[in-house]
């Protein structure tokens, strides 16, 4: 499939798109990256008036016309690391945010788990958010003071404080209806965010979730990039697979046959992992979370309202990893 930008594309290049179209006075709205109805809605305007096929979408034809010229651009996250690409697909579904502005999402206790930050929504509650900033403290603490200011002190004290005292805290700094930090945190924990070296923190604590999506992989006999991707969600955002999940799984599979190409052989097994880790949650998460990984299993679909495509978005394929 060409790749082309949609509703529910996120990043760089869609932010390009709204800015030209706000010079055309064809968009009025934010230029924040994410393809939303209002972007797509100056797009069909733009295509009407230049007699373009009116689909609401940018490919080949109406990235020309719209910007003079020029090949349509890859998204920059197509060219990373596939590591980088299944942190970003995962990190854009969690937050709703595209890379890079994902890594500076931050939200208070809406789940109990206190304080969650960054790209993977890494909290207090589980005790993964507090060596992230450990790490920024050691590696770079003239930056984070530069960044707190007086501030500062506080930061630290809360870091250093028992879990008890850190949940406090976010509670005493939020929104108890929204869940959303005051002022100056989250400007601050934003700013945070937005640094290179607090991001490149973050690539590296994805790294080990990385390793064993890959192990997973192997164990269940997937080869593919969109495999790794499944697997790498799932650690994310549910842990593990169980035994008994695994032999459901394991037994699914050994009922393909043997008549499927090698990619539909792939892309089956997926599936069958995609729905029976979904069919494992908490029954109140169950559709939410089988939308999202059999989106990921099929390489598109609509998760969260958004249309996800993994080759067009992430340069995430079904082929070999």
């Amino acid at each position: 499939m060409t790749n082309a930008y949609r509703r529910g594309s996120k990043g760089p290049e869609v932010r390009k798109i709204q800015a030209r179209l706000g010079e055309l006075g064809l968009y009025s709205g934010d230029v924040d990256g994410i393809f939303g109805g209002g972007t797509e809605s100056g797009v069909k305007m733009f295509q009407r008036q230049n007699g373009l096929d009116v689909d609401g979408v940018v490919g080949e034809d109406t990235w020309k016309k719209l910007f003079g010229g020029g090949k349509l651009q890859k998204p920059e996250v197509c060219k990373q690391k596939l590591e980088y690409r299944c942190l970003a697909l995962t990190g854009t579904i969690e937050t709703g945010r595209p890379i890079p502005d994902c890594f500076a999402m931050a939200s208070g206790d809406f789940d109990g788990q206190g304080l969650s930050f960054g790209a993977l929504q890494w909290n207090l509650g589980q005790g993964s958010l507090q060596p992230l900033f450990k790490e920024m403290a050691k590696k770079h603490p003239s930056l984070l003071e530069d960044i707190c200011h007086d501030y500062f002190p506080e930061l630290k004290a809360i870091f250093t404080s028992d879990k008890d005292d850190q949940l406090a805290w976010v509670r005493s700094a939020q929104d108890q209806r929204r869940f959303t930090l005051f002022e100056p945190w989250k400007g601050l924990l934003k700013a945070l965010g937005r640094t290179t070296e607090f991001q490149d923190i973050q690539v590296n604590a994805a790294g080990k979730l990385f390793k064993d999506a890959k192990a997973l992989c192997a164990e269940y006999g997937l080869w593919s990039e969109r495999g790794v991707a499944l697997m790498f969600d799932i650690k994310v955002q549910n842990g593990s697979i169980s035994p008994l999940v695994k032999s459901q799984i394991m037994a699914d599979c050994t009922r393909l046959g043997s008549s499927l190409s090698n990619d539909e052989a792939e892309e089956a097994k997926l599936v069958i992992v995609a729905n029976r880790r979904a069919e494992a949650s908490n029954p109140r998460w169950i559709e939410d979370v089988r939308k999202r990984k059999v989106a990921i299993a099929h390489g598109e679909g609509m998760v969260h309202g958004n249309y996800l495509h993994l080759e067009d978005q992430f340069g995430i394929k079904l082929k070999p990893f």
